[in-house]
């Protein structure tokens, strides 16, 4: 039993513990310090310390054979009493000392606050650098008096920290889905209108893909099928194909990601003979209702392979509603409709179609997607969408219709998407390979745009090259 008792007074403790008890006869000795501070700790197994921080308070501690205040080195402390008191330690089991810091307060080094204030009070103010002189304008700048301006917008853009702390609009690779060509083939075959893209091969190119994206952030994709001719008719029956390409690849794609969200596209144009999104009568007239039937099949067709938001894209009247119906009937009722509200009969599709080899076979989608001249429409739409039960509104093109995108955020509580669709995306890669524009800044700011017209994601074939961007801004 320790039982001796001494009272020490130091202005500067340094301590090494290497011959305070022997390991040998005591192996199980450990040796706590703690304080009201969670960083002051040290402790000791056997004869064995570690210590790296400064210990600066009073405390008391037991002793223990041998204490040398004067002979140890590398622990400094401004303790001004430490008081050993006693601890018995039986060898037959674990012994440890503990010792607190008291409440006691350190004494701080130099005058004292009082002094220093009293210091500057009296004229004695410490010196700081000077005043930076005033910038000189170039040389043949007039010398006019300033404007009397109550405003200068100009103070909120000075510099980058200020223009950081006063952004509006922010992104982030959770904004962004991404659109994945898929075919039936192994390889991945390149898409000479996009470059970049791929049309991916299901069981392997469109698994690398999504893992290249998912390490940057991307976790939502949007599928699109190359269907082979083979399979194609006028009514599109493949599109509701339990083992298609479509329900194949999500099944693949939850299997190997759990989370991921995988969106679909639900229109008829891939699997049609006819290259229209909806069946054809022999006048030529796109039929709306033995549409919608169709597209109803095939959304539950998606959603039981494990689809997380279907995307009718068709522009049929009604069907967000009739799909809605059905997917609740089948027990979906989690399943999501992102329906393509404002889809305008744009000319900016052209390198899709090529991609998945649907352009029409005859006339135009005119009669279905909506007239780019029109504005007012696009509420019509957006009114009819909400009271069908959509979850999402999307817009499409994108760039070339930000109005449309604003009218909606403003008219409507619901969240709202844009796709930067294939023309947009490979006017930007051209003019970057021309040199005629900085590929990269182009990108991020019209990505950006649809962010600050009111989009809350974005559909756009730079996903993973934006995603990557900002990850590496962010380092």
């Amino acid at each position: 039993m320790y039982s001796q008792t001494k009272r020490v007074n130091v202005k500067s403790l340094s301590i090494s513990f290497v011959n305070i008890v022997n390991k040998d006869d005591h192996p199980n000795l450990s040796l706590s310090f703690a304080s009201s501070s969670p960083h002051q700790l040290l402790r000791i197994q056997g004869s064995f310390i570690m210590a790296s921080t400064l210990f600066n308070a009073s405390c008391s501690f037991p002793s223990i054979k041998v204490i040398d205040c004067k002979s140890h080195v590398g622990l400094r402390s401004n303790v001004s009493q430490v008081r050993v008191a006693s601890l018995p330690i039986a060898t037959s089991q674990r012994r440890s000392l503990v010792v607190r810091a008291s409440n006691g307060h350190a004494k701080k080094l130099g005058r004292s606050d009082a002094e220093c204030e009293a210091a500057v009070a009296a004229g004695d103010v410490p010196e700081a650098p000077p005043v930076p002189p005033k910038p000189v304008a170039p040389a043949g700048t007039p010398v006019i008096q300033p404007l009397n301006l109550n405003r200068r917008p100009r103070r909120n853009r000075a510099s980058p920290a200020v223009r950081a702390a006063f952004q509006e609009t922010d992104i982030s690779p959770a904004n962004f889905v991404y659109p994945l060509f898929i075919h039936e083939g192994e390889e991945d075959t390149p898409i000479g209108a996009m470059p970049g893209c791929y049309r991916l091969g299901w069981r392997h190119g469109l698994l690398q893909e999504v893992a290249k994206a998912r390490a940057v952030g991307v976790n939502s994709i949007v599928l699109f099928p190359k269907v082979p001719e083979a399979l194609k008719n006028p009514t599109g029956d493949e599109a509701y194909n339990d083992n298609g390409l479509v329900p194949r690849t999500i099944r693949l794609l939850k299997d190997k990601y759990p989370d991921l969200i995988i969106y679909t596209d639900v229109a008829l144009d891939p699997y049609s003979s006819d290259g229209h999104d909806g069946i054809v009568r022999e006048d030529g007239v796109i039929m709306n209702d033995e549409t919608v039937h169709q597209l109803c099949k095939q959304a539950v067709s998606q959603a039981r392979a494990g689809a997380d938001v279907v995307s009718p894209s068709d522009m049929m009247d009604g069907r967000v509603g009739a799909i809605r119906a059905a997917l609740d009937a089948e027990g979906f009722q989690n399943v999501s409709i992102m329906s393509y509200t404002a889809k305008y009969a744009s000319s900016f599709y052209g390198p899709f179609r090529e991609a998945l080899d649907s352009n029409p076979r005859f006339g135009d989608k005119k009669t279905y997607q909506m007239n780019p001249a029109n504005y007012r429409e696009a509420l019509i739409e957006a009114r009819e969408d909400e009271a069908e039960g959509a979850d999402i509104l999307l817009v499409k093109p994108g760039l070339p219709y930000l109005d449309i995108i604003r009218l909606l955020r403003d008219k409507s509580p619901l969240p709202i998407a844009a796709y930067q669709v294939s023309g947009e995306y490979s006017m930007i890669k051209a003019g970057g390979v021309l040199k005629m524009i900085d590929e990269e800044k182009v990108m991020m700011e019209s990505l950006m745009c649809l962010r600050r017209a009111g989009a809350d994601i974005i559909l756009t074939y730079f996903a993973l090259q934006a995603a990557t961007y900002l990850c590496n801004q962010k380092r």
